[in-house]
Parts: C-alpha cells; sequence; structure tokens
C-alpha cells in the first residue's frame, strides 16, 4: 500500500502549506461527487439490504461460511466488535446532534411538521434510515459473504477479492485488483478520518465548556492527536486483545453512560418515543430513503451518509470476513445487519431522544447552543441540563475515546491485512496507519477552518470509485452460496436434466412418492 501512504503523506502536506487551495477543490469535488452518483448510492444501498435479506431467509441462509464449524469469537465479542466498527463513527458526535437538527429544521419533504410528538417521531425516524438497516446492510452483507467464499478458496483478505467471482484469478495481479485495492483504502481513511474529527471537535468543545480550555485549533488538534496515541497503544496489542477487550470495554462504558442519561430524564418519553418513530420509519423508510428532492439537504444529510457507508464497506467486509469465520449466512445478517440496527436506534432515542425532551420541556435548551455553536454543541447541551454535569461529561468524553479507539484499531487492521500478500500484519504497521489518519483529521480540521464541512465533503469523495466497486456483489453472491450449499449438502446438485435432486443421487422425478 506504498501509494495510499504516499498519498495520505501528500494530502496531509499540502492541507497544512495551502489549506484553501485544498479545501476549494474538495468542496468541488463533493459538489460534482453527489449530483452524479447521489441516486445511484441511494439505489444501490437498498437493493443491497433487500438482496441480501431475501438471501438470508431463502434455503442458502444456512450456509456456513469461512471454512470452519465453530465460530473463533464468542458471540458476545463478535457482535461488540461489529457495532463498535460503525457505530463508534457516530455513537456520541451524531447520535445527540442529528436527531436535535431534523428536530429544530424538519428534512424538506416533512418541513409541515415542525416540532411537537409527531415531528419528535419523523425527526428520530430519519436518523434510522441513515443510521440503520441500509447503512449496516451495506458492510456486513454481501461484500462480507463475497469475500469469506473468496478467502476461503485461497484468495487475499483484501478488496480486490470482491471483484473475484467476476475475473476470477486474474484479480490477483491484475492492474485493475491494484486499483481496487488503493480506492477502498482511500475511502476508509476517508471515513475513519471523518469520525476522528467529528469526535475531537465534540471532545474539545465539551473540555473548553466544562474546564475552560480554550477551544481552539491547537487544542482540536491536540485532542485528536491525544486520541490517537491512545488507539495506537490498543493497535500495538493485537486482534485477540486490543480490538476484541475494548469493544467489550466499549459497550459496557456505552451502556452505562446511557442508563445514567435516560435515568436522570424521562425513560417513558424515550420509550414512546422509539415505538412511535419504528413505525414512522416503517411507513416512510423508501420515500426517506430515495428522496431526490433539495440538493443541499441531500448533500448534508443523506448522500453525506451514505456515502459514507459505501466508503466503509469494502473494509468493514475485510474485518467482518475476518472474525465471522464459521458462522451461517443468516447468523451473519442477524449479527452484522439486524442486531446493530436495533441497537444504533435504541442509542440514537436514548441520547438524541433524551435531547429533544429536554427541547420540549425547556424550548431552546438544546436548539439555542445546537444554533450558536453547531453540531458539536448538541451532547454537552444535553448533559448541561441534567444533573451531574461534569460527571456526565467526563463519562461521554471516556466513552467517546473508546469508540474512537475500537474504530481506528479496527479500519487499521483492515487497512493493514490488505496490504499483505500474507499472514497478520504487524503492529507496528497497523500504528503507521492509525497516526496517519490522526495527521489526516487535523490537516482537515485546518482545512475546514475548525468545521466539519472538510471532513464530510472529503468522506463523499472517495466513496465514489467504492460504490463502482460494490455493484457487482448484487449479483454475484447468489451463485457462490448457491454452490456452497451443494456442497454442504443443503441444496441438491443438479441432475443431468436439470432437475434438482433429492439430496441422495436422486431427481426429483425419481424420489418415491410418499
Amino acid at each position: 500500500m506504498g501509494v495510499t501512504s504516499v498519498f495520505m503523506t501528500v494530502f496531509v502536506s499540502a492541507s497544512l502549506i495551502s489549506p484553501g487551495v485544498v479545501g476549494a477543490a474538495v468542496d468541488a469535488a463533493f459538489v460534482w461527487s453527489a449530483r452524479w452518483f447521489g441516486a445511484y448510492w441511494q439505489l444501490l444501498m437498498l437493493a443491497t439490504f433487500v438482496v441480501m435479506t431475501v438471501l438470508a431467509f431463502s434455503r442458502y441462509g444456512r450456509v456456513r461460511m469461512g471454512g470452519t464449524s465453530s465460530p473463533e469469537f464468542g458471540r458476545f465479542s463478535w457482535i461488540a466488535m461489529i457495532i463498535t466498527t460503525l457505530l463508534a463513527a457516530g455513537g456520541v458526535f451524531w447520535a445527540a446532534a442529528e436527531p436535535i437538527a431534523h428536530y429544530a429544521s424538519p428534512p424538506p419533504q416533512y418541513a409541515d411538521l415542525s416540532g411537537g410528538t409527531e415531528g419528535a417521531a419523523y425527526a428520530m425516524a430519519q436518523s434510522f434510515v441513515h443510521w440503520g438497516f441500509i447503512g449496516w446492510a451495506v458492510g456486513g452483507a454481501l461484500a462480507t459473504l463475497v469475500m469469506m467464499r473468496g478467502v476461503e478458496k485461497g484468495m487475499p483478505l483484501r478488496p480486490r477479492t470482491l471483484l473475484w467471482p467476476l475475473m476470477g484469478e486474474r484479480v490477483r495481479t491484475h492492474w485493475i485488483g491494484a486499483v481496487v485495492d488503493i480506492s477502498c483504502v482511500l475511502a476508509v481513511v476517508a471515513g475513519t478520518v471523518g469520525p476522528i474529527g467529528f469526535l475531537g471537535l465534540q471532545i474539545s468543545y465539551i473540555c473548553s465548556e466544562l474546564f475552560g480550555v480554550p477551544n481552539t485549533y491547537p487544542v482540536q488538534a491536540l485532542t485528536i492527536l491525544g486520541l490517537t496515541a491512545v488507539s495506537a497503544v490498543s493497535v500495538l496489542s493485537g486482534l485477540h486483545k486490543g480490538i476484541r477487550l475494548l469493544s467489550r470495554g466499549n459497550v459496557w462504558a456505552a451502556l452505562a453512560l446511557i442508563a445514567a442519561i435516560v435515568g436522570m430524564s424521562s425513560l417513558p418519553f424515550v420509550l414512546d418515543l422509539f415505538v412511535q418513530a419504528s413505525v414512522v420509519h416503517a411507513q416512510e423508510f423508501l420515500p426517506m430513503a430515495l428522496y431526490r428532492g433539495d440538493e443541499q439537504w441531500l448533500g448534508y444529510w443523506t448522500l453525506f451518509f451514505f456515502g459514507w457507508f459505501l466508503g466503509f464497506g469494502p473494509m468493514m467486509a475485510v474485518f467482518f470476513a475476518r472474525i465471522s469465520r464459521g458462522r451461517t449466512v443468516r447468523d451473519i445478517y442477524v449479527g452484522a445487519t439486524v442486531v446493530p440496527s436495533v441497537v444504533t436506534m435504541a442509542w440514537f432515542t436514548a441520547l438524541g431522544g433524551t435531547g429533544i425532551w429536554l427541547e420540549q420541556r425547556t424550548p431552546g435548551a438544546i436548539t439555542g447552543p445546537y444554533a450558536e455553536d453547531g453540531l458539536p454543541a448538541a451532547a454537552l447541551a444535553i448533559l448541561q441540563e441534567l444533573p451531574l454535569t461534569g460527571a456526565l461529561g467526563v463519562l461521554m468524553v471516556l466513552v467517546a475515546l473508546i469508540f474512537l479507539a475500537s474504530t481506528l484499531d479496527s479500519m487499521s487492521y483492515s487497512i493493514s491485512v490488505s496490504s499483505m500478500h500474507e499472514g497478520e500484519p504487524s503492529g507496528l504497521v497497523r500504528a503507521f496507519w492509525c497516526v496517519g489518519m490522526g495527521l489526516a483529521a487535523v490537516a482537515l480540521l485546518l482545512v475546514g477552518d475548525g468545521g466539519i464541512q472538510a471532513l464530510q465533503s472529503f468522506i463523499v469523495v472517495t466513496a465514489v470509485p467504492v460504490g463502482l466497486i460494490m455493484l457487482p456483489t448484487l449479483w454475484t453472491t447468489h451463485p457462490l452460496l448457491r454452490d456452497m450449499a451443494i456442497e454442504q449438502g443443503i441444496v441438491a446438485p443438479r441432475g443431468p436434466s436439470g432437475e434438482s435432486g433429492d439430496g441422495a443421487g436422486r431427481t426429483r422425478a425419481e424420489a418415491p412418492v410418499a
């Protein structure tokens, strides 16, 4: 991955030398990407979720992946590692900010539903669409299955294996394979750099408001570098110790934070909002997912999130394939798409729903700081309306730190393993990528003048080639699963005349009639 590391080094250097020029270029590329690929991303991600759902509940759902009969990780550790991979990117920052943003300024197609109970349900449902089944399916579904089958057949655990069903063994050495690997690494670097910047901004803001630390670019940069250093320590601990233990600790810390916040607010309101938002989510799922109206709104919200998750997709597939060996297709679907989606929606409702409840009780309590200081202010505004603000603030910073370390840990592993011809990547290689992504986040904050616009734009731009790489999984996954189902005796091989056998060497036409 020398090309990718050189590109990242050049980008960071150019951003520090001429932030204005780099920022203008990134913004222009963002507008072009959203305009030309936005609708395609929406259809691709929705189709991925639908196809995976059909396969999981078909007879192919019983196919066991990975070439082993028993899972390597226990179910709790496995799901914890999966959840913290993507939820870490928005668990604290976006869970607090997005619901209140949609509540204060409803999505264009629901502009007449501002405020009140109905407005809260639609605001939360829009967040569910962005962070729910569609987002999780793109990484924990078809691409993971194709990757696992390819590795089982001797292909490398690298993004290029997603094209193995189309190109066969040629993809190992073909220039297209190299382009695929480079594009996917760049996309996941951008997708990981974004959360680093988001959480860095949020932690810097919280420390400024609670402890009087100046919320300036040097402080934000030092905060990000400190978070990166902590993540590097986890990276050096290895896959089993670092990621597994960090993910388990992440789950318990997050549960403690949510229990404290909801326990000090209105639990009945949060539970009722989750039910109402889930109903709206089911009713408005397609209109929200496929909305093509206001281009500016779409670019800032739906297309940003869809492009982000799409860019994460191949490397999530690499990571999920590594930790999911021995599990069935249905198990992977439930554990990597359904459960994480439900947990994410519950998390958003607990944190963001508490913000809406506080806003309804005291108008302006949350929307005021949000309007004045932007998205990073939402989480702290919620805490400041609750008792024990200082203690909750420290706990939130701790959760954010662990979330970030989990994301950096898993993604640096995926990037590093993609650069290996065989074997596991060393801790030093993973630490290099970890530190490099931290430096890139510092550079992007400078480009964006301490804001999040440059972070969002950079993420969306890098997703363009990845969207093309992920497309073939829509039709290549089914034949792979069919072959595996025959191998495992789940589906009978076809007879000479094309009829399906009964599993004992006879065709259906020859099988005895009961």
